[in-house]
């Protein structure tokens, strides 16, 4: 059996073929994988917020957490063991809307569109294509990349799983 990796909250993870990764419990996150099929390379990021602003040290120390920072970081990592940043590709999933509170500014609460428009963004800056997405709604979900296959399982509770 192929080892799975366990991608944390806030966390970045690097792993090479056959080996897989996984998140659990994406709600208002995003699940970022960048990777490289020739050089048999992945990665995953889990993303908790668009962006670092106001963040300081805590965006050099975690910079999974944001977005912004878990792009260029997550680039980096990959190429560092062995991908080529022109043949990279990205998969993201969650992004959804968890709360919702009545009367409430609804921006303020919309993390999880503003994770996934900013995660897009932050590729399209860096010239990362986006491959496949599975983002919004209000279900939580969980991801689970292959190195075998390329392919992102999703996990949306009460919805089934689908393949990206």
């Amino acid at each position: 059996m192929d080892k799975a990796h366990h991608v944390g909250m806030a966390d970045m993870v690097v792993v090479s073929a056959p080996e897989s990764l996984v998140t659990l419990g994406l709600g208002s996150c995003i699940g970022l994988v960048l990777f490289d099929q020739a050089a048999k390379v992945a990665g995953m990021a889990h993303i908790m917020l668009p962006d670092s602003r106001g963040a300081g040290q805590k965006a050099l120390e975690k910079p999974g957490k944001f977005a912004d920072t878990a792009v260029p970081a997550l680039i980096a990592e990959v190429c560092r063991k062995g991908a080529v940043r022109s043949r990279l590709k990205a998969k993201i999933a969650g992004g959804s809307q968890m709360f919702a509170l009545p009367g409430a500014q609804t921006d303020f609460l919309a993390v999880g569109s503003r994770n996934a428009k900013e995660t897009e963004a932050m590729l399209q800056r860096h010239g990362i294509p986006l491959s496949a997405s599975d983002t919004g709604g209000n279900k939580g979900r969980t991801v689970e990349f292959s190195t075998k296959t390329w392919m992102l399982t999703v996990k949306v509770l009460g919805k089934g799983t689908a393949e990206i």
